[in-house]
């Protein structure tokens, strides 16, 4: 049975980072600290909107976020997450490149 939760929990992680916009916020993130209103100018999105994909990132224990005076900055906090991007963004092994 812990097997099976195991793979529930990933697959949870993954769901989280599925949507299009949360994993640019993600892969965005990884090396850099950023709040919401440089993610909002990145992305194009309404504020409100970024904040949705932030508290569903942060519920997830995927990113964190650190006040600083009236800001906070956010950055990914969850090492099997970066690898994920890493991987997908970074393939490693392709012969052809």
């Amino acid at each position: 049975m812990e097997d099976v939760k195991k793979y529930e929990e990933k697959a949870e992680k993954l769901k989280v980072i599925s949507h299009p916009q949360r994993l640019c916020i993600v892969k965005g993130l990884i090396g850099n600290d950023c709040n919401v209103t440089k993610i909002q100018e990145c992305l194009g999105l309404p504020q409100s909107t970024v904040s949705q994909h932030i508290a569903k990132l942060r519920t997830a224990g995927i990113i964190e976020g650190k006040r600083n005076g009236l800001e906070i900055c956010y950055k990914v906090v969850d090492k099997e997450i970066v690898d994920i991007i890493n991987v997908l963004f970074n393939p490693a092994g392709n012969i052809c490149d």
